[in-house]
């Protein structure tokens, strides 16, 4: 909703107390916000759960949850972690700010609230969120543009999903950080994404690609790289697009890395790439199975392509995954 003074947004307003809640729903209305009210920290999370919030005022003090509890909630899940919450309170100790940081507070509050403050706070929060939204957008933009490629060969459907999730797995197991697991999922779905910029006559071509063809195949790294260059929230993930396609023994693409100066995040990725290609039909062969997948990915180990030791490990993952659907399937059939 557009107001004359151009301010727009849902603000969910969290206080037991009717008084203040009325109080900043009628100054937040002035200026062209919608409101949304809660009476306590279960009802906010409720609200924020059922309706497009997109910044939330939580009083400390509250029944059922507290400011606290349910700021914490909030940014816990992947949905809502990213709305704004603000911590209103009469609480002036230090314990009481340093618990809303930890709780992963984004700013706070002293009642009586100050009308100037208030306004100002909220209206830089919310800019922030737009520009978060933005790049939501973006990156839903690069996503769907990266599985047009896939859907351009039936072979490949559902392999950049595959890819994410095994990658992401195997990073799991290697204990990795979460903001590389975050590049994994994402490098799984984007990886290929420089692929837009190979003519079709050589990406569908159904037989062996000439030299000059496969020079022109093997710019899809850097183009790739370009494309998701602009997004800084990309930068785990701009290794994983340029390198996915280099050897351990340097003879790979573009740059010749060999060993470890290859990116373990790029590494995993291969190893799983190579998995799925080789376990999955294509045009030329049906699909291995685990075993023989795995023994020609160790013959390529020998041939210095691979890393070794995260085929092992992925082995591990995939006996492992197909344990758990056995005993699942031995769950439901009692």
């Amino acid at each position: 909703m557009t107001t004359p003074q151009g301010h727009e947004g849902i603000i969910l307003v969290a206080d037991d107390n009717e008084g203040n809640r009325e109080l900043l729903s009628a100054l937040l209305s002035a200026e062209g916000y919608q409101v949304v009210g809660a009476v306590d920290g279960q009802q906010a999370l409720d609200r924020v759960d059922s309706d497009s919030i997109d910044l939330a005022l939580l009083d400390v003090v509250m029944p059922r949850r507290t400011g606290f509890e349910a700021c914490l909630a909030m940014k816990s899940k992947p949905e809502t972690r990213l709305i704004p919450v603000v911590l209103l309170t009469s609480l002036n100790g230090d314990d009481d700010r340093i618990r809303g940081i930890m709780c992963g507070a984004d700013d706070f509050l002293t009642k009586p609230v100050n009308k100037h403050e208030l306004l100002a706070r909220v209206h830089s929060l919310l800019r922030l969120k737009q520009f978060t939204d933005e790049l939501d957008n973006a990156e839903a933009v690069l996503f769907s543009l990266a599985l047009s490629i896939e859907a351009k060969d039936p072979y490949t459907e559902g392999h950049c999903d595959r890819l994410s999730k095994y990658s992401v797995a195997l990073g799991e197991k290697l204990g990795l950080s979460e903001d590389l697991r975050v590049a994994l999922r994402r490098g799984g779905l984007v990886h290929d994404i420089g692929k837009l910029a190979v003519p079709e006559h050589i990406l569908l071509k159904p037989g062996p690609l000439t030299p000059e063809e496969r020079k022109i195949m093997e710019q899809h790294t850097i183009a790739g790289e370009r494309i998701c260059a602009p997004l800084r929230s990309f930068r785990h993930v701009l290794p994983i697009i340029r390198h996915h396609h280099e050897k351990q023994d340097g003879s790979g693409y573009p740059d010749g890395l060999k060993g470890e100066q290859i990116p373990l995040t790029a590494r995993i990725l291969q190893v799983t790439d190579i998995y799925d290609a080789l376990s999955t039909d294509r045009p030329y062969r049906k699909a291995l199975p685990v075993q023989k997948a795995f023994a020609i990915m160790r013959e390529e180990v020998k041939r210095g392509w691979w890393d070794g030791s995260l085929i092992d490990q992925l082995e591990l993952l995939v006996a492992e995954s197909a344990l758990q659907l056995a005993d699942a399937g031995a769950k439901n059939e009692r």
